[in-house]
């Protein structure tokens, strides 16, 4: 499905360990109890991702100030077409989102699930 580097599972594991307030918040508050199942910190390539939704085919990741300085957001940018060719979709919300707007930023993850898993019923099975 995707590569998996090796080398950053301990890392990922580090991550889990140690999530952001953000992270925190989204996690115990809302996707641990999302009735579609979520990963933290999943390592996808060479990259480790906040959120990811197998099912759903779904990666989120939470972007606190650093990720929209110039150098920071063509990273970025890079990041989300790599692991997009895995057809995987990819939502950046901004850390201020989620505190601030926390019950919208839940609504619109709930909304990208559906319509991924509508899309995916709804396309043809090869066989």
């Amino acid at each position: 499905m995707y590569k998996h580097n090796p080398n950053l599972t301990d890392n990922a594991r580090i991550l889990r360990k140690n999530p952001t307030k953000e992270e925190k918040h989204l996690w115990y508050d809302f996707l641990r109890t999302y009735p579609v199942r979520f990963l933290r910190q999943k390592v996808i390539d060479n990259y480790i991702v906040d959120f990811y939704c197998s099912k759903a085919k779904l990666v989120i990741e939470l972007d606190g100030t650093q990720h929209f300085q110039t150098a920071n957001a063509l990273k970025d940018k890079i990041r989300t077409e790599k692991i997009e060719k895995y057809n995987l979709k990819v939502i950046r919300i901004p850390n201020n989102e989620v505190n601030y707007n926390f019950e919208g930023v839940c609504e619109y993850i709930d909304k990208c699930v559906k319509e991924s898993l509508r899309v995916q019923q709804a396309a043809p099975t090869s066989l």
